[in-house]
């Protein structure tokens, strides 16, 4: 049985930084495309950022390009998301996923399986 927890929400001020870990278990990690997804209270859930199975390939929505960085410790079974520069709009539960699927530019979060329960990310103004 696959589980992803992630970890590393906490309020923080705009321009601040976090870190954020997610910690797979229950699969073979290095099969997984992995990826972070956000949603905002009555908004849909949207895609963050996605990294490949070797960690070598990755993909960011345009909104956090330059911000933030997603990448993974194959021999941890984890996989991290470094947000710098937050802005409020930043604000939202965000999701670790896991998928079969090679890794693409466009992944909607039905390309994804399995899930984590969320982590609360808060940035104030």
């Amino acid at each position: 049985q696959v589980r992803l927890v992630e970890s590393g929400g906490e309020l923080v001020q705009a321009g601040g930084s976090l870190r954020l870990s997610c910690a797979a278990s229950g699969l073979t990690f290095t099969t997984y495309t992995m990826g972070w997804f956000r949603q905002a209270p009555g908004k849909e859930r949207e895609f963050v950022a996605a990294i490949s199975w070797g960690g070598g390939s990755t993909y960011y929505t345009d909104s956090v390009k330059g911000r933030f960085t997603i990448s993974r410790d194959n021999a941890k079974n984890t996989v991290y998301l470094q947000m710098n520069s937050l802005k409020p709009e930043d604000t939202a539960v965000y999701y670790c996923a896991a998928s079969r699927t090679r890794l693409r530019s466009t992944m909607p979060p039905g390309d994804f399986g399995s899930w984590g329960q969320g982590t609360q990310v808060t940035v104030s103004s």
